[in-house]
């Protein structure tokens, strides 16, 4: 049997000593080193006769992965075009936030030849029956377990060999060859690469369910997520009706997909067209009211930025921004109040974008903009007009990457006047008029 040592990780970069440390000599980070137990593997002559024959990339030995479908399109698109064999899935989100309910929702919608198992420690046989007869869902084919023990799960894994297998959740899980309570991080790490090793070998895919701390990240050392093939975060309020499901990581796909979901009654239901979920309260010519369009993995979405701007009351101005970062905010305002004359500087400034999400590329910097001069100047924001630009310190504006597709789908929801910057005006519009800007000043005066 394989020996137990104990090593000491950095829970923030997953640096790795053999003593503990007050401060992490990679990442520079304090009293982040916690004690993990790994196995150390004794028998070299094995791992030597184990050693595989490399193989070139242009092999004919080398086989695609194999895909199968959650019966859930929205979220098949998420994963990259269905959940791969063997692969190991972390789903994090706030408490109450849908993470069980969509993984019941899944096992009752996919279709397998096999049994789907849904291992819990967290909830009794009672709770989740009666959570399935409220959704609705179809119990043919699904087996409940309340496990916590590792050996037991994986014995249970390796006898019935499912297709499809939920863990709720993995902070909860814990084996008996280590000292420690469940969700430690010795625990976490080496529950996961137990998982790790058997989903591969079994070809068995797992669904982990994991925690998250006040920060928002999911509990647990940051290897944890590195462990793992993808990693899916369950985002929204939990009083709200609207949940988005985030990919930031896969590696059988691209990253930031995203589904969303409406919660009813009866449990999650996709949302097929985002961008009429983000302009439902969207009204023509409004001040301080405008839309871009951003990529959200491959899909594009449109969205309203909205700004209010007004004389502050006190010494320092107020900046507050929900959907968009401050330093983002503050560099715009600061281009505006240089290359445009716009006092912003005795002015408050409140930024939000509709249904809460997160602008984190340039494209929407032009809206932005223009929303903020829209409402200083209590002008309105002409009807049916779209933006689309990241705006430089000089005021100018340059070309974003997909505008083509960015112009398609303002297009197909009735926008008939495209804003783009000058470098990107060999991209045509089927009806609506397309307005090429090289400097944001000529839109302004």
């Amino acid at each position: 049997m394989a020996k137990i040592r104990s090593v000491y990780v950095c829970s923030k970069c997953g640096y790795q000593t053999s003593r503990w440390l007050g401060k992490c000599p990679e990442c520079a980070s304090w009293d982040t080193m916690e004690e993990q137990f790994i196995e150390a593997k004794s028998n070299t002559a094995a791992a030597a006769a184990r050693l595989q024959k490399p193989l070139a990339l242009n092999s004919r030995m080398v086989i695609s992965e194999s895909r199968i479908s959650s019966g859930l399109p929205e979220l098949d698109q998420v994963l990259g075009g269905g959940i791969v064999k063997g692969a190991l899935v972390l789903i994090g989100g706030d408490p109450g936030i849908g993470k069980s309910t969509l993984m019941l929702q899944m096992l009752a919608a996919a279709v397998h030849e096999t049994d789907k198992l849904y291992i819990s420690g967290e909830e009794s046989f009672n709770q989740i029956r009666q959570r399935a007869a409220r959704l609705n869902v179809k119990k043919d084919r699904i087996l409940f377990l309340n496990e916590t023990n590792l050996e037991a799960i994986t014995a249970l894994l390796q006898k019935g060999k499912p297709e499809l297998a939920i863990i709720d959740s993995i902070q909860t899980v814990s084996s008996s060859l280590l000292d420690g309570i469940p969700g430690s991080s010795s625990q976490l790490r080496y529950c996961t690469n137990a998982l790790v090793r058997l989903a591969k070998e079994e070809e068995i895919s797992i669904f982990l369910v994991g925690h998250v701390t006040k920060d928002g990240a999911i509990a647990g050392p940051k290897i944890l997520e590195h462990l793992v093939d993808t990693v899916l975060y369950f985002e929204g309020e939990s009083k709200g009706d609207f949940r988005i499901l985030r990919c930031i990581k896969n590696r059988f796909g691209s990253v930031n997909e995203i589904a969303l979901f409406r919660m009813e009654r009866n449990g999650l239901v996709a949302v097929a067209n985002a961008s009429e979920l983000f302009l439902s309260g969207y009204q023509t010519e409004q001040q301080g009211t405008t839309v871009t369009a951003v990529m959200e993995g491959n899909r594009p979405i449109l969205v309203e930025v909205q700004a209010l701007v007004t004389k502050t009351q006190f010494g320092t101005p107020q900046r507050t921004a929900t959907g968009i970062g401050h330093k983002r905010m503050n560099l715009l305002l600061a281009v505006l109040e240089k290359k445009c004359g716009k006092p912003f500087g005795f002015h408050d400034v409140f930024l939000k974008t509709a249904a809460g999400l997160q602008l984190d590329e340039p494209a929407a910097d032009l809206a932005v903009c223009m929303a903020l001069v829209s409402s200083m100047d209590e002008t309105n924001i002409p009807s049916k007009t779209i933006y689309i630009g990241e705006v430089g310190l000089n005021g100018e504006l340059r070309p974003v990457n997909h505008t083509q597709e960015r112009i398609f789908e303002a297009e197909k929801l009735g926008f008939i006047k495209i804003v783009i910057p000058v470098g990107a005006k060999k991209y045509r519009a089927k009806t609506a008029t397309i307005q090429a800007v090289r400097q944001i000043q000529e839109l302004i005066y």
